[in-house]
C-alpha cells in the first residue's frame, strides 16, 4: 500500500502513527482561547491540530420541532435543539486564517472537517493539506466526492456506518481522484464506551477497503488509543482541550494538556515495542546472553581424572559449552589438568570439537 502524506509527513508502512488533535468546539466561543489551545496543542507533540468547519446553517435549521432536539440521556447535550448546540459549537469561518497561521508557525499540520460543499471552497483557499470527513457526513457523497477532486489526502471516521456506506464513500472518492484514503474506526458516542470501540475491527477495514486505517477516539482516557497501535493505527484522533476546568461542549470527554502529552509520549512507546514479527535476540541482550547456563568445573582435575556430576555443573556465566553436551563428559577422561572455576571446553576431552 502507497504511503500517504499529510504535508511532509508519511503516513502508514509501519511508521509511528500520525497524532492528531481535535480543537472541535473546545474553544468556547473565543478566538484568543483556540489559539491558546493550539499552543498547547504543540506541547504535546502532536502531528497536527484538526478544526471543524461548519456554520449552524449549513448544517442544520433553527427549529424547535421534536426531530431538531438531542433525545438521549446518555449524550452530555440531551434535551438541547441541534441548531444551538452547533451554534455554540462551531468555529466561525473569520478564525481560520490566524488559526492556520498560529498552528503553521508552530511547526504542526492544520486541517479541518468540512460539512458542506462551502467548506470546501473556503479550506481550498487557505491551501488546506488534508481533509476529514466526519463519521454523520460518510453518506453525503456529494461532499466526498467535491473533497476528492481535490486530490488531498481524505480521513473518513466511520462511527456508525453500515459496510455499504464505507464502501460508498470510498468507492465515490476513488472516481472522482482521491487516491490516499485513510478509515478510522469511531464509534459516534460522546464519551464512548470502551465496551463498543470494537478495535479488532481495524484491520478489517484496512483489508476490505486497501485502505491505510486508524482510530478517532471517543473513550475517556488513552488506553483505547494506545491499544490501537498494537493493531496497526497509521492514525489516532483525540479530542483536546488545553484545560479541563474550561467548561465547553466536548470538554468532559477531551484530553488536556499533560494528558495528550503522556499519549504522544506513550504511543511513541508503544510503536517502538512492537518491533517486527522475526524471532530472534536483540543487540540489546548481548550482555544478558553472557549470563546462560553453562558447563564449568566445579572442582580441580587432574590428567586421567573421570568427568563426574561433582566435577562439573551446570551454571551461570554462558563461558562454557552448553549444558546438553554435559553426558558427552560424563565417565569420560580429562585430557589435561583443570582448576575448579574453569569453563569446560572440547580441548578437555583432547578433541578439538563435537562431532556426532
Amino acid at each position: 500500500m502507497d504511503d500517504i502524506y499529510i504535508g511532509n509527513t508519511a503516513i502508514g508502512d509501519g511508521r509511528k502513527p500520525y497524532i492528531i488533535a481535535e480543537l472541535s468546539g473546545n474553544h468556547g466561543g473565543s478566538l484568543e482561547r483556540a489559539l491558546e489551545i493550539i499552543e498547547s496543542a504543540a506541547l504535546t507533540g502532536a502531528d497536527a491540530v484538526k478544526f471543524q468547519t461548519y456554520r449552524p446553517d449549513t448544517i442544520t435549521i433553527k427549529s424547535d420541532r421534536s426531530e431538531f432536539m438531542i433525545k438521549d440521556p446518555s449524550s452530555l447535550w440531551d434535551g438541547r435543539t441541534l441548531y444551538d448546540l452547533y451554534e455554540e459549537a462551531h468555529t466561525p469561518w473569520a478564525w481560520h486564517e490566524p488559526m492556520f497561521k498560529k498552528a503553521r508557525s508552530l511547526g504542526m499540520e492544520v486541517f479541518s472537517s468540512p460539512f458542506d460543499l462551502t467548506a470546501v471552497d473556503f479550506l481550498e483557499s487557505l491551501d488546506v493539506a488534508a481533509y476529514k470527513i466526519a463519521s454523520l457526513e460518510l453518506t453525503d457523497v456529494q461532499l466526498i466526492k467535491k473533497v476528492a477532486e481535490t486530490n488531498k489526502p481524505i480521513i473518513m471516521s466511520t462511527g456508525g456506518a453500515s459496510l455499504g456506506d464505507i464502501e460508498k464513500a470510498v468507492d465515490v472518492a476513488r472516481k472522482n481522484g482521491a487516491t490516499q484514503i485513510i478509515l478510522l474506526k469511531c464509534t459516534s458516542a460522546y464519551p464512548a464506551a470502551p465496551e463498543d470501540a470494537n478495535l479488532k475491527s481495524m484491520p478489517s477495514l484496512g483489508r476490505m477497503f486497501g485502505c491505510h486505517f486508524g482510530l478517532s477516539d471517543h473513550t475517556l482516557g488513552v488506553a483505547g488509543s494506545l491499544a490501537s497501535i498494537a493493531l496497526g493505527a497509521s492514525v489516532i484522533e483525540k479530542h483536546f482541550i488545553d484545560d479541563k476546568s474550561n467548561d465547553t461542549v466536548d470538554s468532559a470527554f477531551s484530553l488536556d494538556q499533560a494528558e495528550f502529552t503522556y499519549l504522544v509520549e506513550q504511543a511513541a512507546i508503544v510503536w517502538k515495542s512492537l518491533g517486527s514479527a522475526v524471532i530472534k535476540s536483540s543487540a540489546s541482550e548481548a550482555t544478558s546472553m553472557l549470563h546462560k547456563r553453562s558447563i564449568y568445573v566445579i572442582n580441580d582435575i587432574h590428567v586421567g581424572d573421570e568427568f563426574t556430576y561433582e566435577n562439573l555443573k551446570s551454571i551461570r556465566p554462558g563461558n562454557g559449552l552448553a549444558v546438553e553436551f554435559v553426558d558427552d563428559f560424563i565417565g569420560n577422561k580429562a585430557a589435561v589438568s583443570i582448576d575448579a572455576g574453569t569453563p569446560l571446553s572440547w580441548g578437555h576431552l583432547g578433541i578439538l570439537s563435537h562431532k556426532k
